[in-house]
């Protein structure tokens, strides 16, 4: 039998004998590493913090004699209440769609080449967004004070037809008008930034294909500027709904204006507060929820595959659930002697 000269067979992991160094086993087999998951102690902590707060808070909410829930119970859903949230929700339609029409305009005015144009729009943007919505209130709540009568005619020259400002402008009426010049004087900037957001090679290409300029704007531009236009609108209507709380210096019947006038009768300020408070929350929630479905469905020209909505999510969760209790209830069949069917 011959003998071969030289190292070992060295066993796995292991160098060969007289060829170097000896290597570890550990830095060798990643499987015989252990693993330690990192440890985040700060975040914990924080996370116990907050946890701890809200706690106290929910107990506090439960347990304050003070918030009386049994009177919000008797209110949140009492006549005079509903009625003063429909008031609210139509000051807010309206406004909104006054003042975004309006601001469109003055949008595209002050991205016109016109300097008349341009210098009106930014005129009208700097004075309304200078002045408070209050202020703006109470002048037009005295408009006849200024103006005792209102008519058409020849600018300069003859009325044909006038009419007494306070038949003309009511109290709903001025509310409107101030709460809708407000607005776009806002609206106008967020549709100007959407539009210089597309990219100008969008329109140059529609120029050349013979495009009108309207359609260029309607089918073109609007589309595309909607994403940026729509997160930064949406906000601006939660804030338009909170801000009709402020048309109460005119007396009007919205939510806050009513509270004020139950709580001023009966001394029950916290639960009353409570009472608007919670329906804020609820169309703030709805028109934040009206506003994920717009934003989605203006993205689709940018996100093939969208994600699913909360109510697909909901719904795939129930089928997996349908899924698994119907398979945990499928008979076992035996198997037989050879691992087959008997």
């Amino acid at each position: 039998m011959a003998l071969t000269t030289g190292s070992a067979a060295a066993p796995p992991g292991r160098a060969p004998l007289g060829t170097g160094p000896e290597v570890p086993p550990a830095l060798d087999d990643p499987a015989s590493l252990k693993v330690v998951p990192a440890r985040h102690y700060a975040r914990w902590a924080a996370a116990v913090a907050v946890t701890v707060l809200v706690a106290q808070f929910v107990h506090g909410l439960a347990t304050n004699p003070v918030w009386e829930w049994g009177v919000f119970r008797d209110y949140i859903l009492s006549e005079t209440i509903v009625q003063a949230v429909g008031v609210t929700l139509q000051l807010t339609a309206y406004a909104t769609v006054l003042g975004f029409l309006l601001g469109t305009v003055l949008a595209f005015m002050r991205l016109s080449h016109s300097p008349v144009l341009q210098t009106v729009a930014w005129t009208y943007i700097w004075i309304f967004r200078s002045i408070p919505m209050i202020v703006q209130l109470v002048f037009w709540f005295n408009l006849s004070a200024l103006y005792e009568e209102l008519g058409v005619g020849i600018p300069f020259g003859p009325v044909f037809w006038s009419v007494d400002s306070n038949s003309l402008i009511g109290t709903i009426g001025a509310a409107l008008i101030g709460l809708s010049l407000h607005q776009a004087a806002y609206a106008a900037e967020i549709v100007r930034g959407g539009v210089i957001s597309v990219d100008h090679g969008q329109l140059e290409a529609a120029a050349a294909l013979g495009i009108p300029r309207l359609r260029q704007i309607r089918r073109i531009v609007l589309p595309q500027a909607m994403r940026a236009i729509l997160p930064t609108a949406g906000n601006e209507i939660v804030g338009l709904l909170k801000g009709t709380s402020v048309v109460y210096v005119m007396a009007i019947g919205e939510l806050f204006y009513q509270v004020q006038v139950i709580y001023g009768r009966n001394g029950r300020v916290i639960p009353l507060l409570l009472v608007a408070t919670a329906w804020y929350v609820v169309l703030t929630s709805l028109l934040s929820v009206a506003q994920y479905y717009v934003e989605r469905h203006f993205a689709r020209g940018a996100n093939r595959n969208p994600p699913p909505t909360p109510l697909q999510r909901v719904r795939r969760f129930v089928r997996t659930l349908r899924s698994a209790a119907a398979q945990r209830n499928q008979p076992v069949i035996p198997l037989g002697p050879a691992g087959g069917s008997r």
